[in-house]
């Protein structure tokens, strides 16, 4: 089993021992990464401690990315704690609910420009901030869903965002791809996360994924954090740019 031994990583999104970013963070730990592992504010924060003890993470701090002064705090303390980073693992989503329930039309000039904002911009931000403490290449991944390629129900604005998210990261691929820092979407299929429950009639979108991927399976957060940490390996050092589909073949389904 190829190893993260030694190698550093920054986790963004744990919210609880549901979220895909925890299981990113326990695939990456089990194979050897030191984590660095952020919460989003107070209310937050007595759910997301017990789990970053429990991996073990060296650096807990809070994170909300519309704040540069948290932001810089964070990346502070990375560099002089480890002095480099090896991994970065952006796995947030925010979309006014107002307009995340509406009709993409509908959708507000304010909620839309939050949701790319906090969904998007963020992740290109925090590469920004990763890249001079990655000089011998590095990893850095998002979390994509098939809504950004196809109309699904109840998805609505976060469509969109989701397609400038794996636009951004087709770009990014492309210029850190000489630096030896490759970027990456990873797109699982649904999944009963906290995030993923503020999407109308989500139960009924997991019934439908399931019946009709191959596998019948729904994918795990466990089946992520695998790939994840593949990403992360040196095997991996030559894939860039990709939009990885976790999902049980629910994608290639018409």
């Amino acid at each position: 089993m190829f190893s993260l031994d030694g190698t550093t990583a920054l986790v963004i999104g744990i919210a609880n021992e549901n979220s895909i970013a925890y299981g990113c963070a326990a695939a990456l730990k089990d194979r050897g990464a030191k984590l660095a592992i952020t919460y989003l504010n107070d209310k937050a924060r007595p759910h997301v401690e017990p789990l970053a003890e429990r991996l073990g993470a060296e650096i807990v701090m809070p994170l909300d990315v519309r704040d540069e002064a948290q932001a810089e705090a964070l990346f502070a303390e990375i560099t002089t704690r480890w002095g480099r980073l090896d991994t970065l693992l952006h796995s947030i989503a925010f979309a006014p609910r107002e307009d995340l329930h509406g009709r993409v039309v509908d959708c507000s000039a304010e909620g839309f420009g939050m949701a790319m904002d906090v969904s998007v911009h963020s992740f290109l931000r925090l590469i920004r901030r990763s890249e001079p403490l990655m000089p011998d290449g590095g990893t850095c991944m998002t979390v994509s869903f098939q809504g950004s390629t196809r109309v699904v129900e109840h998805y609505n604005v976060m469509g969109p965002v989701k397609a400038a998210l794996e636009a951004a990261v087709r770009y990014a691929a492309a210029e850190l791809g000489p630096a030896g820092i490759s970027v990456h979407a990873l797109s699982p299929g649904p999944l009963k996360t906290r995030a993923a429950s503020g999407i109308a009639a989500f139960d009924e979108l997991l019934e439908a994924a399931a019946s009709r991927a191959p596998t019948h399976h729904l994918a795990t957060i466990e089946d992520v954090g695998a790939y994840c940490a593949f990403l992360a390996s040196r095997e991996a050092a030559n894939v860039t740019g990709g939009v990885h589909l976790i999902d049980g073949g629910y994608g290639i389904v018409g």
